[in-house]
């Protein structure tokens, strides 16, 4: 039952900033006129960017989160996965070619079934600046010795601050749950 309130409660809190959000548009463009047709209309392309995308994806969602086995999450990208684990996590945040807000559902997901902290920010790094089909653009564009240093840097940064942001985010929930009130 609290579940179900709460889940209202945050739909109340979600529609409230979009209509603040809206109504602030539309003042903006009263006031600035000038720039507020150009933010209407990117506005109202990122609305229809998502309305197209986000059922899609939350189907996929809904697909992985029957479909997928939480242990099969858990043995190839959970606690004990390694460094196995991480290279898996990099990959597979490299194959998918879409807007990164589609990637925060599924790695919603992936720590609900028994992600690893790491792996999770890991995935979601690679799909933010590591994605192939953007490699190969960005090969074409400024040529194999930028990309491959831009690619290794990348790479060797990304694994040390994913093990660091773990640290810092088991830590955080140590004290959340030591703290008067806390979990």
């Amino acid at each position: 039952m609290s579940n179900l309130s709460s889940l209202r409660g945050r739909i109340r809190w979600d529609l409230a900033i979009m209509v603040a959000s809206a109504c602030l548009l539309f003042s903006l463009s009263i006031i600035f006129q000038d720039k507020g047709e150009k933010a209407m209309d990117i506005s109202w392309a990122f609305f229809k960017e998502m309305a197209f995308v986000l059922p899609a994806v939350l189907v996929l969602m809904g697909l992985f989160g029957v479909w997928v086995d939480r242990r099969l999450v858990i043995r190839y990208l959970g606690e004990g996965s390694g460094i196995g684990g991480l290279l898996l996590a990099i990959v597979l945040g490299t194959l998918p070619t879409g807007p990164l807000y589609i990637a925060f559902p599924l790695a919603g997901m992936l720590l609900k079934k028994g992600a690893r902290v790491a792996n999770v920010i890991l995935f979601l790094s690679a799909w933010a600046c590591i994605k192939i089909p953007q490699e190969l653009v960005e090969l074409r564009f400024l040529g194999w010795r930028f990309t491959a240093l831009r690619l290794g840097l990348t790479i060797a940064l990304l694994v040390p601050m994913a093990l660091l942001a773990e640290v810092v985010f088991h830590r955080h929930e140590q004290e959340s749950a030591l703290s008067p009130g806390g979990g």
